[in-house]
């Protein structure tokens, strides 16, 4: 595999803007005396957007495990604590592939 400089390149780009939106959003937070209304409301609903971009795929493309397992996790996540969570859903993912099968 021969050194592509255009893909070092592109590479590269991609790593400085990442850094330069990162770093930049921090120096406006720290930069403002307080946070307007609107931008707290907006970075409120960040966790939840991302959340939704994650789990929102693999709910409508996975299989039936993936399925059960989000909604035993939505279940379980309302009760008790996220590592909870996360083990009951990996708990019915694992009975579902060795019972079922995949």
């Amino acid at each position: 595999m021969a050194f592509d400089l255009h893909m070092a390149l592109v590479i590269l780009a991609a790593a400085v803007v990442t850094f330069a939106t990162r770093i930049g959003g921090y120096i406006l937070i720290t930069r403002m005396k307080s946070i307007p209304p609107r931008m707290e409301a907006a970075l409120n609903a960040v966790p939840a957007a991302v959340l939704t971009t994650l789990v929102a795929p693999a709910f409508f493309i996975g299989g039936w495990e993936s399925k059960l397992a989000l909604i035993v996790a939505l279940f379980v996540g309302l009760r008790v604590s996220h590592t909870w969570m996360l083990v009951a859903a990996w708990i019915v993912v694992m009975i579902w592939r060795h019972t079922i099968g995949l």
